[in-house]
């Protein structure tokens, strides 16, 4: 699954739809995070808690809904760490986004800086 954004920058977020799940049910503020330090990205998940002081009941209710057992979720750090894996290798040059000047959209997460 690749994002691709009106700010010119894409990237793979997942390999396959069950990835892809479980990245939105931990870390439904993905977006916010490309080239944040861990303690930014904290700061990003809290502010997303006291905005939806029910976030982790929401995800739990949502995974079994989805037939997830909510305690075998990752945590946020370790799903952050796969953008940050899925940003580099063959998987980021497989789903290389070109924009309208035939020039490759900016990556969607820095491998060096968007690890938590």
């Amino acid at each position: 699954m690749v994002y691709v954004s009106l700010d010119g920058v894409a990237g793979p977020l997942a390999v396959g739809l069950q990835e892809l799940v479980r990245l939105c049910l931990v870390a439904p503020w993905w977006r916010d995070a490309p080239g944040r330090t861990a303690g930014e990205l904290q700061a990003v998940a809290d502010e997303c808690r006291q905005d939806m002081p029910d976030i982790d009941e929401r995800r739990d209710r949502a995974a079994r809904a989805l037939g997830l057992d909510p305690a075998g979720l990752p945590s946020e750090a370790t799903v952050l760490a796969r953008l940050a894996d899925l940003s580099r290798g063959l998987v980021a040059e497989a789903c290389l986004v070109v924009g309208y000047e035939d020039e490759p959209l900016g990556p969607l997460f820095d491998a060096t800086s968007a690890r938590p």
